[in-house]
């Protein structure tokens, strides 16, 4: 047999022979390893095992279930646990919290309450009147321009008629308090404004009487009665119209402002000439409401003047005009105006009509006791200071 080791330079060197034939053994021992590792493995997962030669399939078919309904309640523990929450809280709203009486007391007591705060009359400041005052009832204008003035005082007392703060008549109290008086002459066009004085005890009436004496009859004049908590109309003005145009009130303003107020079709435009001389326009609201200011500058006294309200088409056409002619009457140096508050108004809208400037909407608040500005009220009368 030959010896596979050779000298080579004074060395002992192996034969490539032997070099393989370790490495072959050294991987099929590694082989041999990973088979016999994988095989163990398998078996503990129970993959590939044979048939159980023991008799313990039924135990084995048990554990199975068991190691089933254990992974579907880690699959489904978070929706399980969901529903048990909702059917604690649904037993307890029937079973426990129906039954308890005091929650029905609580219950019923809250919903007594947001009634009552619904129900709740808004607040205002409401001006104390003073008591034993003098006081009107009525004051109209009659067809021949002629006046009546009724109200009451004191019983059997002496009473004073104020017109434009000149007396103009006495007159005495019957046993109730009551008393009327009505002038000998008509009284002019132009703007008036009565009061009562009380004598011995001397006291001055709280209220005022408006009254606007149209030139073109009783049928177009004004009488308004004026209190520290508001005012009302004691009769009022025919409605000037045209179609489907209507103007309600006219105001002439000693500021040199004119405000026009009325009805037409929603969305149109109503433009307003003064003398032929075009002086402004305003939208009409989806209420058909509108309300137009401008500044006419001084209209001076026993002068005519004619006013001419115009309802504009889409495109622009005159469809209705009202053409009012009036003679400028003495002012009586007042410096309030009022106002019926209509659908869709707001005060800033009302303010920028009568003083030119919305953001002055404060002002009307505060001279009718408003406390909430975004709150007003259709048919709410409205005392407008024209002066500031």
């Amino acid at each position: 047999m030959a010896n596979n080791n050779t000298v080579v330079m004074g060395k002992l060197k192996r034969s490539t022979d032997l070099l393989i034939d370790d490495a072959i053994a050294k991987q099929n021992s590694w082989m041999s390893r990973r088979r016999n590792f994988t095989r163990r493995f398998l078996k503990s997962v129970n993959v590939f095992h044979g048939k159980d030669t023991t008799g313990n399939n039924e135990s084995k078919k048990s554990d199975d279930k068991t190691d089933k309904k254990r992974s579907l309640i880690r699959a489904y523990w978070f929706p399980i646990l969901c529903a048990l929450i909702v059917l604690f809280v649904a037993i307890w709203v029937i079973f426990i919290r129906v039954n308890n009486p005091k929650s029905i007391v609580l219950i019923a007591d809250a919903n007594k309450t947001e009634i009552a705060e619904q129900q709740k009359p808004e607040k205002r400041n409401v001006v104390p009147r003073p008591v034993n005052v003098p006081t009107f009832d009525i004051v109209r204008i009659k067809k021949d321009g002629m006046i009546v003035v009724a109200g009451r005082w004191l019983p059997n007392k002496t009473i004073s008629v104020l017109l434009n703060n000149k007396i103009v008549a006495t007159e005495q109290t019957d046993k109730n308090g009551e008393f009327v008086y009505s002038p000998k002459n008509e009284l002019k066009p132009g703007n008036y404004t009565l009061a009562l004085i009380g004598v011995e005890p001397k006291i001055k009436s709280t209220d005022k009487v408006f009254l606007y004496i149209s030139d073109q009859g009783f049928k177009n004049s004004v009488s308004l009665l004026m209190t520290p908590n508001g005012s009302k109309v004691l009769q009022a003005p025919k409605t000037l119209a045209d179609g489907d145009l209507y103007v309600s009130k006219i105001d002439y303003l000693d500021t040199g402002r004119i405000v026009v107020t009325g009805t037409a079709l929603p969305r149109l435009r109503v433009s307003l000439s003064l003398n032929d001389e075009y002086i402004g326009f305003a939208r009409v609201s989806d209420y058909k409401n509108f309300g137009l200011g401008a500044d006419v500058g001084e209209l001076k006294p026993g002068t005519e003047y004619s006013l001419a309200v115009r309802l504009h088409d889409t495109d622009g056409t005159t469809v209705a005009t009202i053409n009012h002619k009036f003679v400028m009457p003495e002012m009586t140096g007042d410096n309030d105006t009022f106002y019926t508050v209509r659908r869709g108004d707001c005060l800033w809208i009302i303010a920028r009509n009568f003083l030119r400037r919305g953001i002055l909407f404060s002002i009307i608040a505060e001279r009718n006791n408003i406390e909430n500005p975004d709150l007003i009220f259709p048919k709410q009368l409205l005392q407008i200071p024209t002066k500031q």
